[in-house]
């Protein structure tokens, strides 16, 4: 997996700064999670081909996370885009980017397909051969949701020697891969564990912006390798936190302690806040491995 970071800051842009927006490239996949303003031009700022782009996911729909969606999508058209563009949000977001279309008489030369969201339990929204997706319902002031991307076990890999050595025909080498007991040229069953090695383990990774402190998730984000978790506010400000729904560097390193995350990504910063690495700072005195999100920076995992 390859996480691209082209927003992660809170409220409003600013000439250095973008609201929250996403690319994660998984499996063949290049999904956009999240679509801030200037998130077409930071696709562009990264180089990131909009083709490729096929799902957008949006949590909710307080502007600093959904404002950048109509002008790409109008991209998209003026792109003379073919491709159907799935759009997956609350209750509302149709209805929101229509009017702005039909209002304007833009209507997208492309099919704009919208999967709309009303769950407040985790559901499965998308899945493939080799991809899940989930909703993470999440404690905000209005409806949202956050995302869960999770690999598919991949096959078994051959060990070519010990194949090679059991005498097995070469058309049955997909049924191995499969997980399958064959039979060898000589007529012996061949035990699927003696000729191969176990898969990778597959990857995940689990996107939470915006939530208050919310133990609730923790059964659904359990043992992900990469977890981003909102923290617009430092612990010195956790009294702006309870109303606005929103979380500390502190209480996002705690749920990644007590899900057993592999590494949690901190952001939504407020922009009250010129030092970043105190948000760092905060969150290793609960959790280790913490990493900051920062406008352009690429994680690969």
């Amino acid at each position: 997996m390859k996480l691209t970071i082209l927003g992660c800051y809170s409220a409003t842009p600013r000439t250095d700064t973008n609201p929250t927006a996403q690319v994660l490239d998984i499996n063949n996949h290049l999904f956009l999670i999240d679509c801030g303003e200037g998130t077409q031009v930071e696709l562009r700022r990264n180089k990131i081909k909009f083709a490729r782009i096929k799902h957008i996911f949006i949590s909710h729909l307080h502007g600093d996370h959904f404002f950048g969606l109509v002008g790409l999508i109008s991209t998209f058209r003026l792109l003379t885009r073919e491709t159907e563009l799935h759009i997956y949000g609350p209750k509302g977001l149709k209805d929101i980017i229509t009017l702005q279309m039909k209002l304007a008489e833009s209507w997208t030369n492309y099919p704009l397909i919208f999967h709309e969201l009303t769950s407040k339990e985790s559901v499965l929204i998308f899945e493939d051969d080799k991809v899940e997706v989930h909703t993470i319902p999440l404690e905000h002031r209005i409806y949202t949701n956050g995302f869960l991307f999770k690999e598919k076990p991949g096959e078994r890999k051959l060990d070519m020697n010990a194949v090679l050595n059991a005498d097995i025909d070469v058309a049955y080498y997909r049924k191995l891969k499969q997980g399958f007991d064959v039979e060898n040229k000589d007529g012996i069953i061949i035990s699927n564990q003696e000729v191969t090695k176990a898969p990778n383990k597959p990857k995940s990774y689990a996107f939470c912006s915006d939530t208050a402190y919310s133990e609730a998730i923790i059964p659904i984000i359990k043992d992900v390798d990469l977890l981003y978790h909102e923290s617009t506010f430092l612990e010195k400000h956790e009294k702006l936190a309870a109303p606005t729904k929103h979380s500390t560097a502190k209480q996002a390193a705690s749920i990644a302690k007590q899900a057993g995350v592999g590494t949690l990504l901190l952001g939504h910063y407020s922009t009250r806040y010129d030092n970043l690495k105190d948000f760092k700072l905060e969150a290793e005195t609960i959790f280790e491995s913490v990493e900051l999100a920062r406008d352009g920076k690429v994680i690969t995992f």
